[in-house]
């Protein structure tokens, strides 16, 4: 098929014969498709007369076939106009024979045929092809006929048919027009169809209906204006042609525009609305007419005498009693009461009927009740029930309308807490009762009037109510309701237990009642319900209970945090005010475990994408601040604080970043691992201390993540959060004997601005046990002192105590292994301690006390390890130590001058240090003067320091 341009006349003719006999199969869309897409290529210039003949007789085959098959509705339209397509495009070919007045009338056909399928189709811009085609066939067709034509009748007679075709040409394109939303070219096309009516007024129909449906569809697309404009034309059209259009007809195309202008919504359109709608109703009157005209008049603020002599013309109609009760309801909706009033005792006094006089009755009672004239509607309530129960009874469907009324009024009185008229109005109900004890009905408005009861405070009543209600419907899950609220009251906690137990065993059901309180309430909503009454009678235990189960059993996310967040307020002020007791560990526990439920909850339902304004973002705030606070109140219970800040910080994770948010982090996390550390200095067992320090070490690990954050929102220079961090990882190292310590400290050193505070406690900590680190507080106590030494003015006391515990260090009490002293650099540190006690003022004097007796026993040591010259170099420096003592000096210069003459004497003679009487003297030498020049050890000093 894609060689169509080249088939020859028989080729051509076995194809559409293949074609037809394809029938509705797959091959045939197949074929039509690649046909259509070819057809502008055959060419018929090459063709004899004869075979265009042949060609034509073979399109028009195809045409009646194409037809057939679109009112059998085998072939697609879409396929249908596509076969048209191709039959019309064969017939209107070049060399097509056009010598006679029938083949040009073949061709207009099938042009607006064609033409108008595609339109139905969807495809406008095609069908104009087709109809300007037509167009200019039937222009040829006029000029044809005008010059064959001899009679005067013949003429007519050919004029009229070439209009006709003008006509529906012209409708055809108003069609398209519309459908392209062209609106000018379609007013003009049916503007030109309207002049033509005159001599082809059989076709006035036609135009009313298409004008007609051209309106409908600009108003459904809110084009009022075109709307108007078209079924204003419908109208003055179907007027044209006279008895051409029912008036029926012409009465819904006027409501229609009355309509529009209506929609409008602009008082300068309300005129009009009211002149078609009236003008409507005098072609047709109709109740939709009626009803149209009364909403025009209530919203052009009409006078009362004009609505009321509008909703008498459905009197003249007939209508049924229904529509006219419809009629007083919108009357009295819009607050025209007096109207509606006024009318409804006319429709009373026309309809006899008993049934009709008793609706008309319950209607007018239920009117006043809504308009709350209560105290007409009671009376005439009286009577109805006095007639019911004596004379003529209602029928079923009277009194479940009346039943209607009367809990819509209850209903009412309830929402404005007015219960003592709803009991009124439900009391009125229950004598409609009377003759149908069984009618489950009957049970909702017992516990309607329950609820009544205990708002009013009637407690005895209500439980009357209620008895009559449990007795009829005890497994009701609103009976159950009330029962436990009469329990509650009656401070009986264990009874409203058990019914928050069963209402816990039928969670899962969904509740079939439909009684006027309880409609549409689940039994989830029925607990929540319970929590908040026994909340409000200060029934604290039972509430708890009910939110407990409320929390197991919901599947709603924000239900159970909403749960949570009532239980956390209600044992929080009990936990904040209790002494500390086991009773308050119970509760801090339970607040523990709520916490630890919420987050949870925030872990599997949490949306990343949720915005600062989610619920679930501000209760994870709420949560967050509830866990600090607790952790506040928690300080004398390390571990239980520290889970009370572990929780604050994971609910943080749920709430939008920002440095609040971000110092609240680091404080959490920096609290957690200072709490592990020190539960890990106490920890019994190496395991369980080497567990807590790496948990520990997760902690400060986060909280530098957190803290290099927050460096980022401003200036933290005066947060010591930085040094502590280093403090506890440096700890947690040391004893855990991490292999990373080396290069964590190579950074350590290389810090600018390491304080001094940073490096008194590193020094400590290094020798803290387990750790035993001597070389590392040894360099930090050497910086620590380079660091005094370089400030103006010296801090002579702190200067003291680092050189104390650095020459401990160097030279323990403990050792008196003489090889393992670094006696040169103890001799320079003293030196430089002597210069610096020389220098300034206020070194203490217990200070130089230690100095000095530590570099005699130094001496001591040397001379026993027959040092003389090193000995005697040691004790000259312990006088220089001497010369500097204030009121101590008399305390010690005569012993260690007597000491120091003992001495030289020693190294004088060479006594023998082996004899009895050398080993007590060097002993007597060695010991440390009592009294007030005692001093700490190194340790202790540390530890009293820090």
């Amino acid at each position: 098929m894609d060689g169509i341009a080249d088939l020859s006349i028989m080729d051509f003719k076995e194809v559409i014969k293949t074609m037809i006999i394809t029938g509705n199969s797959w091959r045939l869309h197949e074929m039509i498709d690649k046909f259509f897409m070819n057809i502008s290529n055959f060419n018929r210039k090459s063709l004899t007369e004869v075979q265009n003949i042949q060609i034509e007789e073979i399109a028009v085959n195809l045409w009646n076939w194409a037809t057939a098959k679109r009112l059998e509705l085998s072939v697609r339209k879409s396929q249908a106009a596509k076969l048209c397509y191709i039959a019309c495009k064969l017939v209107c070919m070049h060399g097509v024979s056009v010598s006679s007045e029938e083949a040009i009338q073949r061709q207009i056909l099938m042009n607006m045929k064609t033409g108008k399928q595609w339109l139905d189709t969807g495809n406008a811009q095609i069908a104009d092809e087709f109809f300007q085609a037509a167009m200019a066939n039937l222009e040829k067709l006029y000029s044809r006929l005008m010059q064959s034509c001899h009679t005067e009748t013949n003429l007519s007679l050919y004029k009229n048919t070439v209009e006709k075709g003008i006509f529906h040409v012209l409708s055809y394109q108003a069609e398209s027009a519309v459908a392209q939303g062209d609106f000018k070219k379609a007013s003009i096309c049916v503007l030109r169809c309207k002049d033509m009516l005159i001599r082809i007024p059989e076709m006035t129909k036609y135009l009313h209906v298409l004008c007609y449906n051209f309106g409908v569809e600009s108003s459904k697309q809110n084009k009022y204006r075109e709307s108007s404009f078209w079924l204003s034309q419908s109208y003055d059209i179907g007027k044209m042609g006279k008895d051409s259009v029912e008036p029926e007809m012409l009465a819904k195309g006027l409501r229609l525009l009355a309509t529009i202008y209506l929609n409008c919504d602009d008082e300068a359109y309300y005129n009009k609305a009211l002149i078609a709608v009236i003008v409507a109703n005098k072609e047709h009157l109709d109740p939709a007419g009626l009803f149209l005209k009364m909403r025009i008049l209530i919203k052009g603020k009409a006078f009362n005498e004009e609505l009321l002599e509008a909703a008498k013309e459905v009197l003249y109609l007939a209508m049924p009693l229904e529509f006219c009760l419809s009629i007083i309801q919108f009357l009295i909706d819009n607050k025209r009461d007096s109207v509606g009033f006024c009318f409804l005792k006319i429709i009373a006094d026309h309809f006899k009927l008993p049934e009709h006089r008793k609706r008309i009755l319950l209607f007018y009672i239920d009117m006043l009740l809504q308009v709350d004239q209560d105290v007409i509607a009671e009376e005439k309530i009286k009577e109805i029930l006095i007639d019911h129960q004596t004379r003529s009874r209602l029928t079923r469907a009277l009194v479940n309308w009346l039943h209607n009324i009367l809990w819509g009024k209850a209903t009412r009185c309830v929402k404005v807490q007015n219960y003592a008229d709803a009991l009124r109005w439900y009391s009125y109900s229950l004598k409609l009762y009377e003759c149908d004890q069984a009618d489950m009905d009957l049970v909702k408005l017992k516990r309607n009037m329950v609820s009544c009861y205990l708002s009013l405070k009637q407690l005895d009543k209500a439980k009357e109510a209620l008895a009559e209600a449990e007795q009829q419907d005890p497994t009701n899950i609103f009976t159950q309701y009330y029962i436990f609220k009469i329990a509650i009251l009656d401070g009986e906690a264990y009874r409203a237990l058990q019914i928050v137990s069963a209402l816990k065993i039928s969670m899962e059901e969904d509740s079939e009642d439909c009684g006027l309180i309880e409609n549409g309430v689940s039994t989830l909503r029925i607990l929540s319900l319970c929590v908040e009454f026994a909340l409000e009678n200060e029934q604290q235990f039972v509430a708890q209970k009910a939110l407990e189960y409320l929390i197991q059993l919901s599947k709603d996310p924000r239900e159970v945090l909403e749960a949570l967040k009532c239980l956390v307020r209600i044992i929080l002020p009990q936990a904040f005010y209790l002494p500390e007791s086991e009773i308050k560990k119970k509760e801090m526990n339970r607040l523990l475990s709520y916490l630890d439920t919420a987050l949870l909850k925030f872990s599997q339902h949490f949306d990343d994408t949720s915005s600062t304004l989610d619920p679930m973002v501000n209760d994870a705030n709420w949560f967050r601040k509830i866990a600090w606070n607790l952790a506040l109140q928690s300080e004398k219970d390390l571990e239980k604080m520290k889970n009370f800040f572990m929780i604050s910080y994971e609910l943080s994770l749920f709430c939008p970043s920002d440095q609040g948010l971000l110092i609240a982090q680091k404080t959490c996390l920096l609290v957690a691992a200072a709490v592990d550390l020190e539960q890990g200095r106490k920890a019994t067992t190496t395991y369980e201390q080497n567990k807590l320090l790496r948990m520990a070490l997760e902690q400060i690990q986060k909280c530098k993540n957190v803290w290099n954050l927050l460096k980022q929102t401003g200036d933290f220079s005066g947060d010591d959060c930085g040094v502590m961090l280093l403090l506890y990882e440096f700890e947690v190292k040391t004893k855990t004997n991490d292999p990373s310590l080396h290069s964590f400290l190579q950074s350590v050193w290389k810090m600018p601005g390491l304080e001094s505070r940073t490096l008194e406690i590193m020094a400590s900590l290094a020798m803290d046990k387990p750790a035993h680190y001597p070389t590392i507080a040894q360099k930090a106590l050497k910086k620590l002192l380079l660091i005094y030494r370089r400030k103006v003015p010296i801090n002579v006391l702190r200067y003291s105590v680092c050189m104390h515990n650095l020459i401990d260090l160097l030279v323990s009490d403990r050792r008196w292994n003489m090889a393992l002293y670094p006696l040169k650099e103890v001799w320079g540190h003293l030196k430089s301690a002597l210069s610096l006690i020389r220098q300034t003022k206020g070194y203490p004097e217990e200070e130089i006390v230690w100095l000095m007796i530590k570099a005699w026993n130094i001496g001591i040591l040397m001379y026993s390890r027959n040092k003389y010259i090193s000995a005697e170099r040691w004790a000259r420096m312990t006088l220089e130590f001497l010369d500097h003592l204030g009121s101590l000096k008399t305390n010690y210069e005569a012993k260690m001058k007597l000491l120091y003459a003992n001495l030289m004497e020693a190294l004088d003679e060479r006594l023998d240090l082996r004899s009895p009487e050398m080993t007590e003297r060097i002993r007597a030498l060695a010991v440390p003067p009592e009294g007030q020049g005692s001093v700490p050890s190194t340790n202790m000093a540390a530890h009293n320091h820090l």
